[in-house]
């Protein structure tokens, strides 16, 4: 059963990494992308007649209210929200972290899904139905020492995303954490890591894919998942 098919997707942040990987894979799936993101546009390089993209911040209200509006009017409505928008920077140090990192993350990977949650669920609500997938990483679930905003900012996303959960299961919408661990994305730069023992952008884009074509009675609330090269060294 292919449950994305001809279904409008509004997804952020598909410039590249793991939303460019999902966007394509949803695209060969036969759904309809709607790319917002805030710097290149996948339609710029990508020709599909099922894809359109809008140039926009998250975490900028008018942005997204544009965006959504835009999507609307390409496609009529959405029908599934996947806030994978992001951003991480390392803070080994506190004592010497910059408010604006602080600023900058938590307005981007906290106040960018609440605005886009927002704004989706008033495509959805009418409905009666839709799905919310948040790709947030175990970055939620487990602390780390060289970066403890970026944690800070993921575990306040999966607390919105869970208690949005439990406020809309009854009106027949579904919420979804996804919740990879390290990825082979631009998040690393340059630092000196295992890059071979991550995941592929691929990887976490079969998962998404795969949560968004359960049937529409089944709730996966959560899906963690990690390389086992990662965990096993």
């Amino acid at each position: 059963m292919n449950n994305v098919l001809d279904k409008v997707i509004f997804i952020t942040g598909a410039s590249g990494g793991i939303g460019k990987a999902t966007a394509l894979s949803l695209l060969n799936e036969g759904a309809k992308v709607f790319d917002f993101s805030r710097t290149h546009q996948l339609a710029d390089e990508v020709s599909h007649q099922n894809l359109r993209s809008f140039r926009g911040d998250v975490s900028n209200a008018a942005d997204v209210k544009a965006g959504f509006a835009a999507c609307a009017d390409a496609f009529g409505t959405v029908d599934i929200l996947i806030n994978n928008a992001g951003v991480g920077l390392i803070t080994p140090d506190l004592s010497s972290a910059e408010e604006d990192l602080f600023d900058q993350m938590m307005d981007i990977n906290v106040r960018g899904v609440f605005l886009c949650n927002r704004e989706a669920l008033r495509f959805m609500k009418p409905r009666r139905s839709g799905h919310i997938v948040t790709v947030i990483s175990m970055a939620g679930q487990r602390t780390n020492p060289t970066a403890p905003v970026y944690c800070a900012s993921k575990f306040g996303a999966r607390g919105l995303s869970s208690g949005l959960a439990d406020q809309v299961v009854k009106e027949g919408i579904r919420v979804t954490d996804v919740n990879p661990g390290p990825t082979d994305s631009n998040y690393w730069g340059d630092r000196n890591v295992a890059r071979e023992k991550f995941l592929s952008v691929e990887d976490v884009a079969r998962v998404i894919v795969f949560v968004l074509n359960q049937p529409e009675y089944i709730i996966i609330r959560e899906i963690n998942f990690d390389n086992m090269k990662f965990l096993a060294q």
